[in-house]
């Protein structure tokens, strides 16, 4: 049986994009030295869902969930700014950019959270927290490691960094390479205008 990792996520515009490029930039200058994963710029997104491993076989099941719990939607805005780290900003293991969104998105979010639920993906233990990852500290950082994060993040304050249209969903294929993860979409749906 083959299988691929694969999550459910929405795009960002090209603007939020070129912000968060800068915001992350200004981080990796001020952290060079702590063993941080950063995310290519490019690669981020606000993730729905991370399926993990999926069967080939599955996909065709899937696409169907997202397209009946996307296509009763409408269409929204989400604004980005703000930044903190996960699981606190004094033990940072990832560091994010806040995502403010209605209540619409976080329907959606519910209604694939339990629709791949019933297919056998995992429910996430914590409430849904739309975020935009911007980098993963590694298992090896130390204790001053973590104070100095800490640190960059009080001191560094992101602002709003502006709001982008949300009209599909997409699911997406992600292969991990030495270089990265490259991402691949497999299915795209939209929500309604």
């Amino acid at each position: 049986m083959s299988v691929i990792r694969a999550f459910i996520a929405i795009d960002l515009s090209l603007e939020i994009h070129q912000r968060l490029n800068e915001v992350l930039e200004n981080y990796r200058k001020q952290l060079v030295t702590v063993p941080i994963r950063w995310v290519v710029v490019t690669n981020i997104h606000l993730t729905m869902k991370f399926l993990g491993d999926v069967s080939l076989s599955n996909l065709n099941i899937l696409t169907d969930i997202i397209q009946t719990e996307v296509s009763s939607h409408h269409q929204f805005e989400i604004s980005v700014g703000g930044s903190g780290a996960f699981p606190n900003n004094r033990q940072p293991r990832v560091i994010w950019i806040g995502v403010e969104a209605p209540q619409e998105l976080v329907a959606i979010q519910n209604g694939i959270q339990s629709a791949t639920a019933r297919l056998g993906y995992a429910r996430e233990e914590r409430a849904f927290l739309p975020h935009l990852t911007l980098g993963r500290v590694s298992r090896n950082a130390s204790s001053q490691d973590f104070k100095t994060i800490s640190q960059i993040i009080e001191k560094t304050r992101v602002g709003f960094l502006g709001a982008t249209w949300v009209d599909k969903v997409h699911l997406y294929r992600s292969d991990l390479r030495p270089t990265g993860a490259v991402y691949t979409q497999l299915f795209s749906t939209s929500l309604l205008i």
